[in-house]
């Protein structure tokens, strides 16, 4: 196994997990946003009045006895989604993406009963999944459909982008696939490729699977070195208004690309992870030091975007 030292890390910048608690996380984001992303629901109802599209919103769950109305609308969905509201890493998260008869289809291929949607119901509103444990609420979505160009790439799961936005700017992005390994989900942690993404231009920069390089997605057999996000700029528009709608300084942004509805706002994160480093090949400090050096920041979040496209873009 090859191994890096301290000090090459600093050199490149690397931001640590310490550092990222200390100086980023505590520093830039106030205690009283974090409800608003910690809670899918409440995401999902602010960053509306700010423009940015999510997922249509087909139940919310508050109690038990609504769960009986969720089998009822169940029959007339096509493919939806069960998220706990609190729930996070992915846990909790069932997709359905059609009907067999009697049986529901998750994105595996599994087929399971109503009978079992309704225990799931039942076990995020006991707080299964919540941050604390404690009592929850189940939303239930319109299904995701990822653009061709994209899915091809992924194993199963809906391939992501998580964008991290520092004082409203963009300044690291990533493409997460799904794999064998990562059971479908777009995880990291769990055996998902990410994949670095150019900030001024959306091609992909570098691939990694368990902190290790790769240059093909070791399901698909797909080659990773010539990938190209569309409607890039809007997407990082999108990801930066969050800044607005939350106050949060430091967080990270998780997009989706749907065949209908185009890009999508997923969920926000207020501790978003460190990987995204190991998948660009490069250090987030010497970026968050640029935004942090501006003397006349931009108010608007096109502002922001072409300021940050133009200053962390690796191509000419």
């Amino acid at each position: 196994m090859d191994w890096i030292s301290p000090l090459q890390l600093r050199k490149i910048g690397m931001l640590s997990m310490n550092r990222r608690n200390v100086d980023y996380i505590a520093r830039y984001n106030e205690r009283k946003s974090y409800p608003l992303v910690d809670n899918k629901l409440k995401t999902k109802l602010v960053v509306a009045e700010y423009g940015v599209k999510t997922p249509k919103l087909l139940q919310v769950v508050r109690q038990q006895h609504e769960i009986s109305h969720f089998r009822e609308q169940a029959e007339a969905w096509e493919g939806f989604a069960i998220k706990p509201a609190k729930g996070s890493g992915g846990k909790g998260i069932t997709v359905i993406t059609r009907r067999d008869e009697d049986q529901y289809v998750k994105a595996s291929g599994a087929k399971v009963s109503i009978d079992t949607l309704e225990r799931h119901l039942s076990n995020i509103l006991a707080g299964l999944y919540s941050l604390a444990g404690t009592p929850d609420v189940a939303i239930v979505e319109n299904l995701v459909q990822s653009i061709p160009e994209l899915a091809k790439y992924s194993f199963q799961g809906v391939p992501d982008i998580r964008i991290v936005i520092f004082q409203g700017y963009p300044v690291m992005a990533m493409l997460r696939l799904a794999t064998t390994a990562s059971d479908g989900k777009a995880n990291l942690h769990q055996g998902a490729v990410g994949v670095g993404l150019d900030i001024g231009s959306g091609r992909s920069l570098n691939a990694v699977q368990f902190n290790r390089p790769i240059t093909l997605h070791p399901d698909t057999g797909l080659a990773l070195e010539n990938l190209e996000i569309a409607d890039w700029e809007q997407m990082l528009v999108m990801a930066s208004r969050c800044y607005e709608a939350t106050g949060l300084g430091y967080m990270g942004v998780d997009l989706v690309v749907d065949v209908t509805e185009g890009p999508l706002l997923l969920e926000l994160n207020a501790r978003p992870g460190l990987a995204i480093q190991m998948a660009n090949g490069r250090g987030l400090l010497p970026r968050l030091r640029e935004v942090e050096k501006l003397k006349r920041p931009h108010f608007t979040p096109e502002a922001r975007v072409a300021w940050a496209m133009s200053k962390f873009g690796a191509f000419e």
